[in-house]
């Protein structure tokens, strides 16, 4: 039996990422996810730059390919729906403001547990209910009641990591606000949408419509400015009401887009929000993704983040033969600048959406300095080739 037995919390995207690479490095894999099962639907999340090259490096670019969405570009329409602006999924390589991979979420997910099913063993509907260190593992114990030991844990459990408040302190401490809240849901295709997305904005709020692989079914966007955010996470019929008293007046399809709320199957709002650590890890337990690093939904790369981190913890943990802390010193040596200028690429993001239009303007941007920030930010860190670790998936 292999001793470096890793257990990963969290089934969506990081997780069964880490997974993956853990696997062709050599250990032996444990994902325990509290759902009962794999999550499917979900907004559609982009892969840029780098992440490209994971996916590649992976074996998994034409599967991944296989389920984008296929969205041709974007249009910025007015309350009229007159285009203001149009975006073109080719534009930038790729790598622009609609990505050319750009795959629901669920989808994503389903792909990397096709791909890692096999040799990973998933365990759903538990979660993992207490855990105690010492110098050379970690005892664990799930709700289920089973006991088990592990070499290392890492949290993939997203911006409200439990592992995270088990082991690194209460979520106040990390989850920082950025005044947003997003929504989004399933909606009849009666917009005559086909292969575009359109986005409408109005006094800090916007709503939007995208399309689908089911051409009958569209996913709503929508989003207004809230400087606290203290709702009920299980609450979700509070949830629906606060959205329609905010989105209330707002112009374009919106009034048609809230009548469909309480028809549909996959509701989500939340706050819009990143994950600020001084550190991701302690001992032998890590964090990955959402858990260690969230940069928010609006800077568009939180699959990459998560992508790219999987393959850097794995790849360290391995060339440091499975030494915690120089494994995880390491991790976040290579991973803290992309981090870094994604999370300001996100707060960026927000700050022009909840701006208040009868404000004076600011400073002009320096435009050469944030290009150069979104080219790293796109463009990402170096991929250690990592030459004399063990591969067993290499291909």
């Amino acid at each position: 039996m292999s001793t470096n037995r890793v257990l990963i919390s969290g089934a969506s995207i990081a997780g069964p990422a880490l997974a993956h690479w853990l696997r062709r490095r050599g250990a032996e894999v444990t994902v325990v996810e509290q759902s009962p099962g794999l999550r499917p639907g979900g907004q559609a999340v982009d892969a840029r730059g780098v992440a490209k090259e994971v996916i590649r490096r992976m074996g998994l670019d034409e599967a991944i390919r296989a389920v984008c969405t296929d969205t041709a570009g974007a249009y910025v329409v007015d309350a009229e729906g007159k285009v203001l602006d149009t975006h073109r999924a080719e534009e930038n390589d790729g790598d622009g403001y609609i990505s050319e991979i750009e795959v629901l979420r669920g989808d994503f997910a389903q792909v990397l547990y096709d791909d890692t099913r096999d040799g990973v063993e998933y365990v759903f509907g538990d979660r993992i209910a207490d855990l105690t260190q010492d110098a050379d593992g970690v005892d664990v114990t799930f709700a289920s009641g089973d006991q088990r030991r592990f070499e290392l844990v890492i949290g993939a459990d997203g911006l409200h990591s439990a592992l995270r408040g088990m082991v690194f302190g209460p979520r106040e401490q990390y989850v920082r606000h950025l005044g947003l809240v997003l929504a989004f849901y399933s909606v009849p295709n009666e917009f005559g949408l086909d292969r575009w997305l359109i986005d409408y904005h109005e006094a800090g709020r916007s709503a939007g419509l995208r399309p689908i692989h089911d051409a009958s079914q569209a996913i709503a966007m929508l989003s207004f400015p809230s400087p606290d955010f203290y709702i009920d996470y299980r609450d979700v019929e509070g949830q629906k009401r606060l959205l329609r008293e905010q989105m209330a007046g707002v112009g374009w399809e919106t009034s048609r887009i809230l009548e469909h709320l309480d028809d549909t199957p996959d509701f989500y709002l939340d706050q819009v929000a990143q994950v600020v650590m001084d550190h991701w890890a302690k001992g032998r337990v890590g964090l990955l993704g959402d858990a260690a690093f969230s940069a928010s939904p609006m800077s568009g790369a939180g699959t990459g983040l998560a992508l790219v981190g999987a393959y850097m913890l794995a790849g360290e943990l391995a060339a440091a033969d499975w030494d915690p802390v120089a494994g995880f010193a390491a991790y976040e040596a290579r991973m803290r600048t992309y981090v870094e200028d994604n999370q300001e690429i996100g707060r960026m993001h927000v700050q022009m959406l909840t701006a208040d239009p009868e404000a004076e303007p600011g400073p002009e941007p320096d435009m050469e300095a944030l290009m150069a920030l979104i080219e790293r930010a796109v463009g990402g860190p170096e991929l250690p080739d990592y030459t004399g670790v063990p591969d067993s998936g290499a291909r």
